[in-house]
């Protein structure tokens, strides 16, 4: 992994794990409805951040690698980027 990306994702973990627990304090005290989801989506959009950054180190590293392998290794690598982006109705 990337030191830089690597340094970056951990530091979002730890900011998750801190909105997780502020998510389940605020609903053990039963606060306000839209003020716990207002925090639930906080911590998306949080892992969303945290998806891009996994997403760019995958592309810098093992993508970049893997289309230049060529053959069954970038057939592999197209089909990890369209499953990581498949869209799903559920």
């Amino acid at each position: 992994m990337i030191e830089d990306i690597k340094k970056r994702a951990l530091h979002r973990t730890a900011i998750l794990e801190g909105q997780l627990r502020g998510v389940a304090k605020m609903i053990d005290n039963e606060e306000y409805c839209m003020d716990i989801i207002t925090q639930s989506r906080a911590i998306q959009r949080s892992l969303e951040s945290l998806n891009r950054l996994l997403l760019e180190n995958h592309l810098r590293t093992h993508v970049s690698h893997m289309m230049e392998s060529g053959g069954d290794e970038r057939e592999q690598a197209i089909e990890e980027m369209l499953k990581a982006f498949e869209v799903t109705g559920k």
